[in-house]
């Protein structure tokens, strides 16, 4: 079965081989037992699989026939103990690791996949938002924040701000370099949303000048100072507008649509629902005298007993009329897809991603976050590139099903490549009764 060698299982784990074969190792050379690269490769193949005690296995099938699957699919040339995995990685800087997603994107522009999602006038769609991935009311680093509770009691927790690049009839997402939202040693401060959000912005500038891009994202980010920085970034933006967090923008929308200012469209569905449309263009985000203007678009779903089951109402800069409307309320309402698509599978759907591998006192907690992160998006180019996984994955009526039999079929039998073992895995499931 025919597949794209740099975007299959081989090829992607190169690129993660390659990337951590460049992690300076300033260790004791008479005291080092394992590879760098060993380390991060198991980890990696620990968040790969979705199974803690993915190690424990492989050295089992070490010791029993000389030979182990992450040696054979991953390039381990030896195993590490769980706890020593810990101890090494922790001190580790994480910038060699957020270099393998433009490595990916890239490998996807190559292959012409990435081109699929392109939105409007060859713009990517790219939602914002924040997640917590880490709490304690005891384990603690110096990177965590800190929330107190009305009685004294202190909560240490984790979060990032992460950026998909999706498309509105694809369901799988491309999930870029997270932004960590931590506390820096010297800063009494805690960091926030909207300010990883601006590092955010300037970092993927950098990694990616010529990607055109439109920043989707709640009403937390239509604000002056971040569609600023958008602006600075050469960026285009759909963000939820909500009145509540913007009484004058919603003022000069109602008085320029009594004016006759105000444009609409309605459409009906096979339902029987009405689809309502309405936009004023160039209007005051707010009511300073410097205001950055916007254009305003705000969407409903009216049933057929005259209620509205969906209303929202969104800020953009891009010039709406009748032709681009439509797309833009899709685009708008894209943003569900990091919540649903990224956020709800990495927590819900075997990912564990709030599981504590392991916190440590620097680094570790953000290495295996990013590495779990890694492993989806490996999963995510597969889905869409890979013949041979996608046939594999059909055989199965749920992903839940899918992995337990990879998982169980990788902790018992020796495999010569990924590819073999899922061709082995087809082959069973052809052989036995429905």
């Amino acid at each position: 079965m025919h597949i794209k060698k740099q975007l299959g299982f081989s090829g992607l784990r190169k690129i993660l081989s390659k990337r951590f074969l460049q992690v300076k190792d300033t260790r004791d050379t008479g005291k080092v037992d394992h590879r760098l690269h060993d380390f991060f490769m198991s980890a990696f193949a620990m968040m790969y699989f979705q199974d803690p005690s993915l190690l424990a296995f492989q050295r089992k099938l070490q010791n029993s026939t000389n030979l182990n699957n992450l040696k054979t699919m991953f390039d381990v040339k030896s195993i590490p103990r769980d706890s020593q995995l810990r101890d090494v990685l922790d001190p580790l800087p994480t910038d060699i690791l957020e270099k393998i997603f433009p490595d990916y994107l890239n490998q996807l522009q190559r292959g012409k996949h990435l081109q699929n999602y392109q939105f409007l006038n060859g713009m990517y769609l790219m939602p914002l938002d924040g997640s917590e991935y880490f709490s304690s009311n005891k384990i603690h680093c110096p990177g965590c924040l800190t929330k107190e509770s009305s009685k004294g009691n202190v909560r240490y927790h984790h979060q990032i701000l992460q950026a998909v690049i999706v498309h509105p009839d694809i369901k799988q997402v491309l999930p870029l370099a997270p932004e960590p939202i931590q506390n820096t040693d010297g800063t009494k401060k805690q960091d926030c949303e909207i300010n990883a959000g601006k590092r955010f912005i300037g970092n993927i500038r950098k990694t990616h000048p010529k990607l055109k891009i439109i920043v989707t994202g709640d009403s937390l980010y239509s604000k002056q100072p971040f569609i600023d920085e958008l602006k600075k970034a050469n960026m285009s933006f759909i963000l939820v507008a909500k009145p509540k967090d913007h009484k004058v923008l919603f003022e000069w929308v109602h008085e320029l649509t009594q004016l006759g200012d105000g444009k609409s469209l309605k459409m009906a569905d096979a339902k029987g629902r009405s689809h309502l449309y309405q936009w004023v263009n160039h209007v005051p985000l707010n009511g300073t005298k410097d205001a950055d203007y916007v254009n305003f678009f705000k969407y409903q779903i009216v049933s057929k007993d005259n209620k509205i089951t969906y209303q929202n109402t969104w800020v953009t800069d891009i010039s709406i009329d009748d032709n681009n409307i439509i797309t833009l309320v899709k685009g708008g309402r894209a943003r569900w897809k990091i919540e649903n698509e990224t956020f709800n599978t990495l927590k819900n759907q075997g990912y564990h991603i709030e599981h504590n591998y392991g916190h440590g006192k620097n680094n570790l907690s953000m290495i295996f976050f990013i590495l779990n992160l890694l492993a989806f998006f490996t999963h995510q180019i597969l889905e869409l590139t890979d013949l041979l996984y996608q046939k594999c994955r059909s055989d199965f009526s749920s992903r839940k099903e899918f992995w337990n039999q990879l998982r169980c079929t990788f902790r018992f039998m020796v495999f010569t490549s990924w590819e073999s073992m899922l061709e082995q895995i087809i082959g069973l499931s052809k052989s036995i009764p429905p």
